[in-house]
């Protein structure tokens, strides 16, 4: 098992070399305009049109909570939209918007095409913004899911 190396930095500028793989999750209401996804979205246009296309179109494809989609944004790196958040959090909410079952589910999935390009993953703390989830119950499914199968991780706090 790999070790998930934590770094301060932005995570749309992975550090290494070689295949390198972003990934953020998404909500299941096809809404992108808030948290990590702006940051996304300024560094390249394809991940939210993706997305924007592959909910639109959902009645004909895989997306729903625990689905991944790939979307290749030059020859060696990819960004990852992760399905795991049950719609979004608003002023009326009771309960937070994380589903950490699909995020491990996801999760698996992302760890199926890491090992199938020979790729590192690189994350903010995926779920715990705007999902409103924790580190600890996310942290041990990226281990499991990812880690275990000895995908390089790097997980990024944003800051100098």
């Amino acid at each position: 098992m790999t070790e998930i190396a934590y770094v301060r930095g932005d995570a749309t500028a992975p550090q290494g070399k070689g295949v390198r793989i972003v990934a953020h999750v998404c909500n299941d209401l096809g809404g992108w305009g808030k948290g990590f996804v702006l940051a996304v979205s300024r560094r390249w246009p394809e991940p939210e049109a993706a997305y924007r296309r592959w909910h639109r179109e959902r009645a004909t494809n895989d997306f729903g909570l625990g689905a991944a989609q790939f979307v290749q944004v030059s020859p060696c790196l990819w960004v990852a939209n992760l399905v795991g958040q049950r719609g979004i959090r608003t002023g009326r909410s009771s309960g937070v918007p994380v589903r950490y079952e699909a995020i491990g589910t996801a999760l698996g999935l992302l760890a199926d095409r890491a090992v199938e390009l020979g790729a590192s993953v690189h994350m903010p703390r995926i779920g715990c913004g705007l999902a409103g989830g924790t580190w600890d119950r996310v942290e041990p499914l990226v281990r499991e899911r990812l880690s275990a199968r000895g995908v390089a991780v790097t997980v990024y706090d944003f800051g100098a």
